[in-house]
């Protein structure tokens, strides 16, 4: 059995109004047995801001994307999002650990796409982005459609909308996973080397498509990628990590053009010389 850390516990809750951090982390600990993904973090990403995360691989960046859709649990520490504890609630005047019901309040404001596409091959396009707006948020089949229908004309398949995912290119169903996501109408949309998967020829698309939402919406953004330009465009704040801790952040054109820290400068050597 995994014993516990001294240092791993639940933060104290702060006083209210003393962050306008929508999504916080507080000394927070991620252990795989001895490897330490996460090393006591500190990261704030506030309503509206677009962060991006780089680093190598290993480093923590899509644990924490993983960690805010409860996909995985912390073994130390609080994560705040939108005021409230992700990992536990308040009873009786402390924090225990959260339960199911807790969980789903508070990452309902969150969404996320991930790496491999994930939709239903056997439902249409139009299925796979109103199922969870109906049967999640209650909304009526016909709002729901409108809003499939808008969605789709924001990533550019709005003539795909009654086509199977089987119909479609590797890079059309990433931006019908986009568009699923944001159907939920998050606060936040978290972004997982969407790119990763992608043939090269079809990777222009799909940035093009998170650019025009980054730019024509006020959605906070938390993004995990090696695709650099698509970095330098849209971040507010660009933290680099290694070894489960942020060894920079800043503005991407200090990250990219004057980086601070040899670490950085390294991986970004690489990284761009690929």
């Amino acid at each position: 059995m995994q014993q516990s850390d001294p240092h791993d516990q639940p933060a104290a809750e702060p006083a209210d109004g003393s962050d306008d951090a929508y999504i916080r982390f507080e000394q927070v600990v991620k252990r795989y047995g001895d490897n330490v993904v996460l090393d006591h973090l500190d990261f704030r990403v506030a309503e509206g801001e677009r962060v991006t995360l780089i680093g190598p691989s290993g480093s923590g960046k899509t644990t924490i994307l993983r960690l805010l859709m409860t996909l995985e649990k912390a073994n130390g520490g609080v994560i705040w999002v939108n005021g409230d504890s992700l990992s536990h609630m308040r009873r009786g005047g402390k924090l225990v650990p959260a339960d199911e019901k807790h969980l789903r309040s508070v990452r309902s404001s969150i969404g996320m796409v991930f790496q491999q596409f994930n939709l239903f091959p056997n439902m249409t396009v139009r299925r796979n982005i109103t199922e969870a707006p109906v049967h999640v948020l209650g909304v009526s089949q016909d709002e729901a459609d409108q809003r499939a229908g808008e969605l789709l004309e924001l990533v550019g398949l709005a003539e795909k909308i009654d086509a199977h995912p089987t119909q479609l290119s590797g890079g059309q169903q990433q931006r019908v996973a986009i568009a699923r996501a944001l159907a939920m109408r998050p606060k936040v949309l978290l972004l997982d080397e969407v790119t990763s998967a992608l043939d090269p020829e079809l990777v222009a698309g799909v940035l093009d498509v998170l650019r025009n939402i980054a730019t024509t919406t006020d959605i906070t953004m938390l993004c995990v990628t090696h695709e650099m330009s698509f970095a330098r465009d849209v971040s507010h704040r660009v933290l680099m990590f290694d070894q489960g801790r942020i060894v920079e952040e800043g503005p991407p054109a200090q990250i990219f053009s004057e980086p601070r820290e040899e670490r950085t400068r390294s991986f970004l050597q690489a990284v761009l010389e690929d």
